[in-house]
């Protein structure tokens, strides 16, 4: 699901809104309240940030407060017996956004690459959350702050579905991602581009615009 952008809002012509299904009984008061609570979550973490960035505090929350932020619902089905073992039920990769905030999954699997190019699991409770560095967040500190390779490879437990509650925090979709001031070193690594061109240039790079 997507933000809830108001009628007025120069944004909602450019994002679609959320379909509900009826079939669930109080399904879309519940995400859109956690849809809420999360995007709050994110903007807070992005806020304690900004010291050390040598920014405003508001700064992330300028870029991204009417951001094209998306929660998704993954489902990962069991796995069948006659599966390669060396299959994984998803490839490394990193998330376009600025950063990935998710709620405990059913089921473990979610790894990350270090600095040494191994692969750490990543495991969490009901309690806490994982936070992932996307490249919008890597772009804007020239790469201070690295984007999250991560993976989710297959159970070596029991083999059962896994459910995965993602949220994306994108910056507005007119935003400029250009980089801090206190990041830009011996000069930026990359251009400045508006947050939409970006992410059209990456959903094209991955096969999926």
């Amino acid at each position: 699901m997507g933000r809830d952008f108001k009628p007025d809002s120069s944004y909602a012509k450019q994002h679609p809104e959320n379909l509900w299904p009826k079939e669930v009984e109080g399904f879309q008061d519940t995400m859109t309240r956690l849809f809420r609570e999360l995007d709050e979550t994110g903007q807070i973490m992005l806020e304690a940030l900004t010291p050390s960035l040598d920014l405003p505090k508001d700064y992330f929350r300028d870029l991204a407060g009417q951001g094209n932020s998306i929660l998704r619902l993954l489902h990962y089905p069991p796995v069948p017996d006659d599966v390669d073992p060396n299959c994984v039920r998803a490839a490394a990769h990193e998330d376009i956004n600025l950063i990935t905030v998710l709620v405990a999954a059913s089921q473990s699997g979610l790894e990350l690459l270090d600095r040494d190019g191994k692969w750490l699991p990543v495991e969490t409770d009901k309690n806490n959350l994982i936070v992932d560095a996307g490249d919008m967040l890597s772009r804007i500190t020239n790469e201070v702050i690295p984007s999250t390779t991560h993976r989710v490879v297959n159970p070596t437990g029991p083999n059962l579905s896994r459910y995965s509650m993602p949220f994306f925090i994108h910056p507005n979709s007119d935003a400029m991602l250009k980089c801090i001031p206190s990041c830009i070193g011996d000069g930026a690594k990359y251009p400045e581009i508006l947050a939409d061109d970006f992410l059209s240039q990456r959903l094209k790079e991955i096969g999926l615009r």
